[in-house]
């Protein structure tokens, strides 16, 4: 079913959708003319302060907020403790089977982010962060080379993000 145009007084067809609220849910339909006109104006983040939008910016590249210092000061706690039970405790985790060495892929993945292979997850993912904001293709403005550069961290990320089981 075809609609009309939602822009007042115009009598075409409504073949092109434009959403009506950030949370992209509900959408005015528009000829391409009308349309066209609508997204030139309209801003995702209209009526936001910096932090909302660097908020909005990371929960939606990462899953959650820098801001959720609980969740990783928990990740860091937990960190801890195995530190402690491995150094306090020696001969349980010597009693455990041998693992593999660490797969070369993941060796190369955290150099491609420049981290110590000691690192934690909390870590990874602030260093990918602050790489992911540096080499956006749309926040820099050589776009080829942020391009290949934001594809080679990305893809060492989601590696490391798989190792994890993340």
């Amino acid at each position: 079913m075809i609609k009309k145009c939602d822009h007042p007084g115009c009598t075409k067809a409504g073949t092109c959708r434009a959403p009506k609220t950030r949370e992209l849910k509900d959408y005015w339909w528009f000829c391409q003319e009308h349309a066209a006109e609508y997204n030139k104006n309209w801003n995702y983040y209209a009526n936001m302060t910096p932090e909302e939008i660097n908020t909005e910016w990371e929960r939606e590249t990462f899953g959650y907020a820098e801001k959720d210092i609980e969740q990783a000061n928990q990740k860091e706690i937990d960190y801890v403790k195995f530190l402690n039970d491995f150094l306090s405790g020696r001969g349980a985790f010597d009693k455990m089977p041998k693992k593999k060495s660490t797969p070369s892929e993941i060796v190369s993945a955290f150099k491609e982010l420049d981290l110590p292979i000691t690192s934690t997850w909390t870590e990874i993912a602030k260093k990918y962060r602050e790489l992911a904001k540096i080499h956006h293709p749309d926040t820099s403005k050589n776009k080829d080379k942020s391009a290949k550069e934001f594809t080679r961290i990305s893809t060492a990320y989601e590696k490391l993000k798989k190792h994890f089981k993340k």
